[in-house]
């Protein structure tokens, strides 16, 4: 078993490098180049056609090494309707209408006016995705407690299954938004995918995890280079799978301890930037410039 682990983690790890650069080139030959272009912090023109290379490697990747049928849909869901969602804010919310709203209160706010902005599609894709993820992986866990096969093998009664269902759901929901957050410079959020990803590989579901790992870590040289940038598009969805190899392999406590910590660090972006936090902290600010092109 732990031979047949190795190898599903070998595979997914090759399936989601190897796609993510045939992906990257496929986006750039494409007819939507033009839209794809943005100016980055420095003011270089960078294209975001990284974030939808590693939406489509990195999912692939994760199903490749997924432990079931259940949990391979639950990878190809939440990581290619994230980046999907995602993909629609870069674009959509780049129009001039579209910048008025700003984070998540902006958001809630214009909705309250009458006004449907991409960041509440986003926001109301990421959930669902987030929920439908959960769902499969819930249904795939009775499916193992029920032939003997399952580790923790005990059936919870309705309410705590939804209660699991909808704490996997904010876990992957929540570690979307949160991977996003940390897209702001060059590498930041592919080094912060890989850095949560790789204590997540040892074990039966390990294989979720080494698809993103995979494709992060072939994207990241390109992105460090300033050629180019994940957008709402990678970030979510890199963000989205790893959240699912979270919840995978966790249960309700661990799942609520998971949540608490995505919840706390995202109510602290509102208050405080990790842009600055990390440039004041001298090891993180290192391991944010390694590999960046100078200015």
């Amino acid at each position: 078993m732990t031979a047949r682990r190795r190898g599903a983690r070998r595979r997914a790890l090759g399936v989601g490098a190897v796609l993510a650069g045939a992906a990257l080139r496929g986006v750039l030959a494409g007819p939507w180049t033009a839209q794809l272009q943005r100016t980055n912090f420095r003011g270089r023109t960078v294209t975001l056609a990284a974030g939808p290379a590693l939406a489509a490697a990195a999912a692939t990747g994760a199903a490749a090494g997924a432990p079931s049928r259940p949990a391979a849909a639950a990878a190809l869901v939440a990581g290619l309707s994230s980046g999907a969602v995602g993909l629609y804010d870069d674009v959509v919310g780049a129009r001039p209408e579209q910048k008025t709203a700003k984070g998540f209160a902006g958001h809630l706010a214009a909705l309250r006016q009458g006004r449907v902005t991409s960041g509440i599609v986003k926001i109301a894709g990421l959930g669902a995705a987030g929920l439908a993820a959960a769902a499969l992986l819930a249904a795939d866990a009775n499916a193992r407690s029920a032939d003997g096969s399952s580790a923790r093998g005990r059936r919870t009664g309705r309410a705590g299954a939804v209660v699991d269902v909808l704490l996997g759901a904010g876990v992957i929901a929540g570690t979307a938004n949160l991977v996003n957050l940390l897209d702001l410079r060059p590498g930041r959020a592919l080094k912060a995918g890989v850095l949560l990803g790789t204590p997540l590989l040892p074990g039966p579901t390990g294989g979720l995890a080494a698809g993103p790992v995979g494709a992060a870590t072939a994207l990241l040289p390109a992105d460090l280079d300033e050629r180019v940038m994940l957008g709402d598009s990678g970030a979510n969805a890199l963000g989205a799978l790893l959240g699912v190899a979270l919840a995978a392999r966790t249960g309700p406590v661990g799942r609520a301890a998971a949540l608490a910590a995505i919840a706390a660090l995202t109510a602290a972006s509102e208050k405080v930037s990790f842009s600055q936090v990390i440039q004041n902290t001298r090891g993180l600010r290192e391991l944010d410039a390694l590999g960046r092109r100078h200015s």
